[in-house]
């Protein structure tokens, strides 16, 4: 129940989403203020096909682990309340109390911000930037949230709010909506969001609300927005490979630790900040971007223009075929499937990149 559930919202926001995405291209070029541009909104949006396409194979960290635990050992009997009007917004706080925690250390630990990087490595701020969605993000979620299944609260209202949350979250990246009085002080939008997605030293780890701003003026971690925001990460891709985005973090700290006999040290590379240095003695570094950043942008051809927006074409209408059909598919047919999408999308990704560039 809470599995359809969850892949009809998903089916559902696709075309929505897609309409936004085109309404915020269109009135960036009205205004003279373009916030896209092709090799990148593919790049995003090939992350959240990938990361839906891995959710259907993995859904059991998703909501089949939250409805066993729910079952089990959950205080069931306090599942009416939950379902009363007073219940809802409680749950959604928990649940928006939580989803702070999980974000703040998905930043402030390097194993759990390799999973959640791939949602900041792009370089512009707009629509398909919030599609940018982590593919194995639900296995570390499912043990934070946890604590609602034991709380009581039953899987398809779990299942309601963290969609809630997740749409609530589009709207909030991009750059044509300015700071808004009030609502800023209370509620994560446009202008806190764009903090948060910035690499400007003043603004490294701030900002991680997905719906209230107010977890983070209780705990410390508020900035105003209050100069132009760069976006990215501090040690940035520059590749359109879909599969380096996923795995270029782990791949380096497994290289890093390489590097210390001890295994305490190794560690520490894995849970630390991933800016910690074993040779630093002050603590957390962060590298400060300079006022020349450049945004990784390689020149196409138009060959390769047609070639990247072809194959990806392709990809979406596989994609929406696999999600519409998933029930109807074996565990094994899902690999299949998922296995053709990023093939797909690789190459989407290997045409838009410079010859040199081997990744």
């Amino acid at each position: 129940m809470s599995e359809q559930l969850l892949n009809q919202v998903i089916l559902l926001a696709i075309p929505i989403f897609s309409i936004f995405m085109l309404g915020e291209f269109f009135y960036g070029l009205a205004i003279g203020k373009n916030t896209y541009r092709l090799n990148d909104a593919i790049s995003s949006l090939s992350q959240g096909l990938l990361s839906q396409a891995i959710l259907f194979c993995l859904v059991f960290f998703q909501i089949g682990a939250y409805e066993l635990l729910y079952l089990s050992i959950g205080a069931t009997s306090f599942t009416s309340f939950w379902e009363s009007w007073y219940g809802w917004i409680g749950a959604l706080l928990i649940y928006d109390f939580l989803d702070y925690w999980l974000h703040r250390v998905s930043h402030q630990s390097a194993l759990l911000w390799g999973s959640h990087v791939v949602h900041h490595q792009s370089q512009l701020f707009n629509f398909s930037t919030a599609l940018r969605q982590e593919s194995f993000f639900p296995i570390i979620a499912c043990f934070f949230f946890a604590i609602m299944a034991l709380l009581g609260i039953p899987p398809y209202q779990f299942v309601l709010i963290g969609l809630f949350v997740l749409i609530y979250q589009f709207w909030i990246h991009t750059e044509h909506i300015g700071k808004l009085g009030w609502f800023d002080s209370l509620f994560s939008s446009p202008s806190n969001h764009r903090v948060h997605h910035a690499i400007n030293s003043e603004y490294i780890d701030k900002n991680f609300g997905a719906v209230l701003i107010i977890w983070d003026r209780i705990f410390g971690t508020y900035q105003e927005e209050k100069t132009a925001c760069i976006y990215g990460t501090q040690t940035p891709l520059n590749s359109w490979n879909p599969f380096w985005a996923l795995g270029s973090v782990f791949i380096k700290l497994c290289q890093k630790s390489r590097n210390y006999s001890k295994l305490a040290t190794k560690l520490k590379i894995f849970f630390k900040n991933p800016a910690w240095n074993p040779n630093d003695q002050d603590g957390d570094n962060f590298e400060v971007v300079s006022k020349d950043f450049q945004i990784y942008n390689p020149p196409l051809t138009a060959l390769q223009k047609w070639l990247a927006v072809i194959i990806f074409a392709v990809a979406i209408l596989f994609s929406i075929y696999f999600f519409i059909t998933v029930d109807q598919h074996t565990y094994f047919d899902k690999i299949i499937c998922l296995i053709l999408i990023g093939i797909s999308l690789y190459y989407a990704g290997f045409f838009m990149r410079p010859k040199q560039n081997l990744v």
